[in-house]
């Protein structure tokens, strides 16, 4: 259990018998009565999003996740296979946990694999990830205003919207949360 107030970003509550992930975390502290915390979460097992208020002394029951670093081994048509790090066993996610997945996952990458009841619910990306240009059109100079952007695709089939200057080959920094360009990786 878990009080209201002690409830943070990344917290995994279990609501309804199903974990949910802290995704937003607002304090209120109202002139009147108690304080309380505005969250919104995600279901970790099918993605719906809850937002609740929960007072500050209320107590919650949080969900016992494990977290294990896990290495990106390959995409059998369905599932994600993974090799946990420290006892070398299989771990397989499902493709159907998370569509987009596919876009961030490097082999020979190590992930951490969040497990709740011996069943992975969730895979954590970094916030921000290097990939490569695999597919970019030219453009010339001077054709646009200032500020223009092109759609690109990475080596793992992500579309990125960058500007003009970005060239095929090139390596790019990209917020995995927005799929945003963010800046020109060199080397």
């Amino acid at each position: 259990m878990i009080r209201g107030g002690d409830i943070g970003k990344g917290t995994v509550l279990l609501i309804k018998n199903a974990p949910y992930l802290v995704v937003e975390r607002e304090f209120v502290n109202p002139g009147k009565g108690t304080a309380f915390a505005r969250v919104k979460m995600k279901n970790l097992k099918d993605g719906t999003v809850l937002t609740q208020t929960i007072k500050t002394p209320d107590m919650v029951e949080d969900a016992e996740v494990e977290t294990r670093t896990c290495q990106y081994q390959y995409n059998d048509g369905e599932n994600y296979i993974f090799m946990d790090a420290q006892s070398f066993d299989t771990v397989t996610v499902p493709e159907s946990l998370n569509e987009n997945l596919k876009y961030y996952l490097k082999e020979g990458e190590e992930y951490p694999i969040v497990i709740w009841e011996d069943e992975p619910i969730d895979v954590k990306v970094p916030q921000k990830m290097i990939f490569v240009v695999a597919e970019s059109e030219n453009y010339v100079r001077g054709d646009t205003v200032s500020g223009a952007t092109k759609p690109i695709v990475t080596d793992t089939g992500l579309t990125v919207r960058v500007p003009l200057f970005i060239k095929q080959d090139e390596k790019i920094l990209v917020n995995t949360e927005t799929n945003e360009y963010v800046e020109r990786v060199n080397g």
